[in-house]
């Protein structure tokens, strides 16, 4: 009987001798490491700037490279204006010499210091990078009657949006000189026609504006001897702004807060051009004479050339405040 189980635990045994295959597993073979993006290099240049910098409405070209030149890739170009992002654009890299190129612009529309910079996203085919954010000012031109160009269109949007009267078209006529001549009156500037370098920066940076005495009035007229200017206001925003002449000290313009109630289209034999009165014989009109100081007989004097439309703006009824 131990003779049969010995041979049987035997055969057990053998039948359940571990193999190759459950005794060592094959070990899993380990996947090649993946070959790093080439490192990438960005460069940004800044062109036609002067002593660094641009002139006000001259369009700025920027340029740049990408390294080493993989195609597909792309560069986020920013600007910048006084610190703050003005806009962003995603440029696509173009082979050129060897090496990847982009390029874009910007106008220099407003006052202030402009920057940019570009960078280029990490891709499974290239590396990151970034450039510092070059920069650059605005400079200003004086500007003249007669001249016309972009900077002149741009200087007359300024003015308007301030109040003060321009013509259309692109060049510097005789009614942006008196918007200039009454912009210079309500800063207390010498009395001229001409925009200095200095009052064309300020236009373009929103400085110089009229502010309204009687902003509770509504559409009304206002006239600060003191200035020399006509005022037409919607409530605290000036809308347009006249250069003219008042009484003399002899015969002063009188003071206070009127309406206007009578009309004279044309021209009286006073010479008076499209009167609109507001006291008595006292009116705004246009007159051949119109000084750059008090020198009339009471009234309002304003330019031939502005009259027509001045006339057309003020309606019966309206307030107009004088001191």
């Amino acid at each position: 009987m131990n003779r049969r189980l010995s041979s049987l635990l035997a055969v057990l045994g053998v039948l359940f001798l571990p193999t190759a295959a459950t005794a060592a597993p094959k070990p899993k073979p380990v996947p090649p490491k993946p070959t790093p993006a080439p490192a990438a290099t960005v460069k940004v240049e800044v062109g036609n700037l002067k002593k660094g910098r641009a002139e006000i409405m001259q369009t700025v070209p920027v340029s740049g490279t990408l390294a080493p030149y993989v195609a597909g890739e792309k560069v986020k170009v920013t600007f910048y204006l006084d610190g703050h992002i003005l806009f962003s654009r995603n440029l696509k890299v173009r082979k050129g010499g060897g090496k990847g190129v982009f390029r874009t612009s910007i106008e220099v529309r407003e006052n202030g210091r402009y920057a940019v910079a570009a960078k280029h996203v990490a891709t499974p085919r290239l590396g990151a990078d970034s450039t510092v954010r070059k920069s650059w000012k605005v400079s200003f031109p004086a500007l003249r009657r007669g001249e016309c160009g972009d900077v002149v269109v741009g200087f007359k949007k300024a003015m308007r949006e301030m109040g003060y009267i321009a013509n259309d078209g692109r060049c510097y006529g005789g009614k942006t000189a008196r918007g200039v001549l009454a912009y210079r009156k309500v800063n207390d500037m010498s009395r001229s026609m001409r925009a200095g370098a200095g009052l064309v920066k300020n236009a373009f940076s929103g400085k110089g504006g009229y502010t309204v005495r009687h902003p509770g009035a509504g559409e009304h007229v206002e006239a600060p001897l003191s200035k020399q200017v006509l005022v037409f206001a919607k409530g605290d925003r000036p809308f347009a702004i006249y250069p003219i002449s008042s009484g003399k000290y002899s015969t002063p313009t009188v003071t206070g807060h009127y309406e206007f109630i009578r009309t004279e289209p044309g021209y009286n034999s006073h010479g008076m051009y499209y009167s609109w009165y507001f006291y008595g014989g006292y009116a705004v009109h246009g007159y051949n004479s119109v000084p750059d100081y008090p020198a009339s007989h009471g009234c309002l004097r304003t330019f031939i050339a502005d009259q027509p439309e001045i006339y057309n703006r003020i309606f019966f009824g309206e307030d107009i405040f004088i001191w």
